[in-house]
């Protein structure tokens, strides 16, 4: 049974930075794409960044790019992300999720399992 389990999300101020991580875990993710979504209040669940299992090329939402970094570590099957420059509008409940798709793939419907998510806020 896959299981992903986030960890790392909390307040921080405008300009600050956090660290999400996703541990995985039930199955082998060589043929996996990792991704991170976010869903604030009222809001649809918006892709933010996504990586190979097998590779280490990002592929990121505009409204990220440059300022957050997707990673992965084999060894201890974990996902990274790394958020600086953070904004107010950056404040959501992000979720890791994980999916043999179409690395280009931005929809959530594609993926195939998900972590409970961690807030994440940003205040001004």
């Amino acid at each position: 049974q896959v299981q992903l389990v986030e960890s790392g999300g909390g307040l921080v101020h405008a300009g600050g930075s956090l660290r999400l991580s996703c541990a995985a875990s039930g199955r082998t993710f060589s043929h996996f794409v990792m991704g991170w979504f976010r869903q604030a209040p009222g809001q649809d669940r918006e892709f933010v960044a996504a990586i190979r299992w097998s590779s280490s090329t990002g592929n990121y939402a505009d409204s990220v790019k440059g300022r957050f970094t997707i990673s992965r570590d084999k060894a201890l099957n974990t996902v990274y992300l790394q958020m600086n420059s953070l904004k107010p509008e950056d404040t959501a409940v992000y979720y890791c999720t994980a999916g043999e798709i179409i690395f280009r793939s931005r929809n959530p419907a594609d993926y195939d399992y998900w972590g409970q998510g961690t807030q994440v806020t940003v205040s001004s």
